[in-house]
């Protein structure tokens, strides 16, 4: 794939992966992108996963046209791009390789090699000179991992972002972006939304035409929304206005109480009302609204003491990625000893900046005109 006349992309497709990372459903699979500049010096961005180390070399050998690479950058150290740095060592013994020190400290603990005597360890600000292309290199730590870079290319105007800016999917997929990459963004990088807050002020000098993360499309119409959205999304702002409720129900009274409140909504004109049973919905999509809407409402039940797991795990994901700024309201259900929204409150005191709602709902068993009246009270509240 051209990119432009000297930036060529030579990643690959991979449609054989079911969960990325063991967690997170690709149904569309994923990209490793890989690229490399043409230019007096040749430089390389990242390798790919290693199922894919031939395809990628054989794309890479093709993009040469006979002549040999110069640098391999190495971006981040996470095998889905770095897994092929030896097979790139060993085919190219001449070629530099640049990345930040504890990358090189990162490469002899996953594949055990040092290459003091072929390395660039670049700090922020490090400038490479390919020749008509000037690359600069800006230190991206905890976006996700430690010792990320990333690189800004100032003749192209181009972003190489590391794996800010990806998404869930493959290339040869069209889809929407905004719906794959939230879910990557708050299901991988979401905790750190500090540290991509500090990557976005850095480069909030510089003129940026194109950006080229390591999972997704390379982006270049638009700039401003893609920095808009993450701009929101690393703030932990609100994205939408609506009310998401998140339910798991055993034998169907929470249920028909979310379904309940989520009519009373709809019917007092809630902008958006999103209803999800997280038995039986992608835990990582579940997470993505949880941060996309402004409202948040949790019914579950007492279970064991605690509450359902489901709903135990949810939460969990919500606190771990450092969930804030939200307004939540509760609705729990117990036969004999309620205790639900008690812990669920309490698993919540991590979380930076909840409101929650001056409204709350016990359900003893199944719904009553009691519980009835909270659901509407709940929803007047919800919508002010």
């Amino acid at each position: 794939m051209t990119i432009t006349n000297d930036i060529q992309y030579i990643g690959v497709n991979d449609h054989e992966l079911d969960l990325f990372e063991g967690q997170y459903e690709v149904p569309n699979g994923m990209a490793y992108n890989s690229y490399v500049i043409l230019d007096e010096k040749i430089a390389v961005f990242d390798t790919v996963e290693a199922r894919f180390g031939e395809e990628w070399l054989g794309n890479l050998q093709e993009a040469l046209q006979g002549r040999t690479p110069n640098y391999l950058v190495v971006q981040h150290m996470e095998p889905d791009h770095s897994a092929n740095i030896l097979a790139f060592t060993k085919a190219y013994p001449d070629a530099q390789i640049v990345a930040s020190p504890k990358a090189f400290a990162m490469m002899k603990n996953f594949f055990g090699i040092e290459v003091a005597d072929r390395q660039i360890a670049v700090n922020e600000g490090y400038v490479l000179n390919l020749g008509k292309h000037e690359l600069v290199f800006f230190n991206a730590p905890m976006v996700h991992w430690p010792e990320v870079i990333v690189t800004y290319d100032r003749t192209e105007k181009t972003l190489f972002s590391a794996d800010a800016f990806g998404k869930f999917g493959a290339l040869d997929i069209e889809e929407d972006w905004a719906c794959e990459a939230r879910r990557y963004y708050f299901g991988i990088v979401g905790k750190y939304g500090v540290q991509v807050q500090a990557l976005l002020k850095k480069m909030s000098g510089y003129e940026i035409e194109r950006i080229c993360p390591l999972h997704g499309p390379v982006l270049a119409e638009n700039i401003g929304e893609y920095l808009r959205l993450y701009d929101i999304w690393s703030s932990y702002g609100v994205e939408s206005e609506g009310v998401f409720i998140a339910y798991t129900s055993v034998y169907g009274n929470t249920k028909g109480a979310a379904e309940l409140l989520a009519s009373k909504l709809e019917e007092k004109g809630c902008p958006k009302v999103v209803l999800t049973d997280l038995a039986r919905s992608d835990m990582a999509e579940a997470v993505e609204d949880a941060f996309r809407y402004g409202k948040l409402v949790l019914a579950t039940t007492t279970y064991n003491g605690e509450i359902f797991p489901f709903m135990q795990e949810f939460i969990s994901h919500l606190v771990g990625h450092n969930y804030q700024n939200r307004t939540i309201g509760l609705i729990e259900n117990g036969s004999w000893a309620p205790m639900a929204a008690r812990v669920m409150k309490g698993m919540l005191e991590k979380c930076k900046n909840l409101t929650f709602t001056e409204t709350s709902v016990k359900i003893l068993s199944a719904l009553n005109e009691e519980s009835r009246a909270q659901i509407d009270a709940l929803a007047k509240e919800l919508c002010r």
